[in-house]
């Protein structure tokens, strides 16, 4: 007898919470990348101080709803990703299984450092392969390890540091805007690296509970986890916003920056925090899809068409940042305000929609997520397209 090992999943099969969650908060990954460009005397950097009224209100928006609890939510949908991975190719066994997800933490570490060389130093996709090489060991370990490693590394993230200290500056540095393409790759080969390295140390915890949550499928099961997604939705963001307000008042200059001592506390506070946003985010989003898909219109598709492309919406994001900030091409960043960066941001979150949904509707894989599949899988894609597979069950 032979095991037949499944075919990675058809678009036509996947599940709506995780792709439309992933969607949607590609809008805040916008929102939380693109700031980071803009030039003057910032407080703990990425915001100029000192502007109109409507950009402190953007600064609290975004650092109240946005800021550190974007990045956790991603965290946890691609742990709960890998375990779907783990979950349907379970009929390869234990080695096998591995040595899949160590092809794609490959791919993803190659990708995002040509990424960030090239297009944006603050790459994610990097540290995600980072950590996929770890967490090609935790798919096997036991639950309540996975919530244990969960626990200690929310502790870590919570403790006083003394990163959250640095009060002042005139960021961005030449890593972020080079002045030339000699300065842009010398400079970002040495940043690159440390980034990708030190960056899992951030999505460890949200990555252990999104392979905890997506061993129980508990997105896609709103109705049968009902309490457990209305408890983490409600308190989760809740204490996002809460956790938020000592930094996000003072980033808006409503009030005055504090000493030292005070911010090695309420610097890790609002990244704690945000942590259980992006859990809050989540589980609102798998609450919220069931309606959704009963009147199921071209908007909920179009976002999570982007969902189901979010790694080719991202890096198209980071095309936009490199052409209307680098020095070398248009140099906007000292030009733009908070406010008119935000719009940008939103534009282009929303040309990335209408792309995912003329690719939907086409029946088209975006081009990185085909070249994902193929290294993870070795076997070739079909000419970038996807026909909807009949036999096969919802799944992220």
């Amino acid at each position: 007898m032979t095991t037949q090992v499944p075919e990675p999943t058809a678009l036509a099969a996947r599940a709506l919470a995780p792709d439309l969650a992933r969607g949607f908060m590609l809008l805040f990954i916008a929102l939380a990348n693109s700031h980071y460009f803009l030039r003057g005397p910032s407080v703990l950097g990425g915001y100029p101080q000192g502007g109109s009224p409507s950009d402190s209100m953007v600064i609290w928006l975004i650092s109240t709803f946005v800021d550190g609890r974007a990045f956790p939510m991603f965290g946890l949908l691609f742990g709960y990703g890998v375990a779907h991975i783990v979950r349907r190719q379970e009929a390869r066994g234990p080695r096998s299984v591995r040595r899949l997800l160590w092809r794609r933490s490959l791919v993803l570490v190659v990708v995002g450092f040509l990424h960030a060389v090239l297009l944006y130093v603050g790459d994610i996709l990097a540290a995600y392969g980072v950590l996929l090489l770890a967490g090609a060991w935790m798919v096997r370990w036991k639950d309540r390890w996975l919530l244990l490693t969960a626990l200690l590394f929310f502790v870590l993230v919570s403790l006083p540091s003394g990163d959250s200290a640095t009060i002042s500056g005139d960021p961005p540095d030449s890593s972020m805007l080079p002045t030339d393409v000699l300065t842009m790759v010398t400079e970002r080969v040495q940043v690159a690296p440390l980034v990708a390295l030190f960056g899992p140390l951030g999505f460890m915890c949200p990555f252990a509970v999104g392979l905890w949550a997506g061993r129980r499928r508990i997105l896609e099961q709103p109705e049968r986890y009902r309490i457990l997604l209305r408890v983490t939705a409600s308190v989760g963001i809740a204490a996002a916003v809460l956790g938020a307000q000592p930094i996000s008042l003072m980033l808006a200059g409503a009030v005055g920056v504090p000493g030292q001592p005070v911010l090695e506390l309420i610097g890790p506070l609002h990244d704690s925090t945000g942590i259980l946003g992006g859990f809050g985010y989540a589980a609102l989003v798998s609450l919220l899809t069931r309606r959704l898909e009963l009147r199921r219109g071209t908007m909920v598709n179009a976002i999570a068409a982007v969902g189901q492309r979010s790694m080719t919406c991202y890096l198209a994001q980071s095309v936009i940042w490199a052409l209307v900030f680098t020095p070398f091409l248009l140099g906007l960043s000292a030009a733009l305000s908070v406010t008119t960066t935000a719009l940008l941001a939103l534009a282009t979150w929303i040309a990335t929609v209408l792309l995912a949904h003329r690719m939907h509707q086409a029946g088209q894989r975006g081009p990185f997520e085909v070249l994902v599949r193929r290294v993870t899988y070795r076997r070739p894609a079909r000419s970038g397209r996807d026909r909807p597979d009949r036999a096969a069950r919802p799944s992220p």
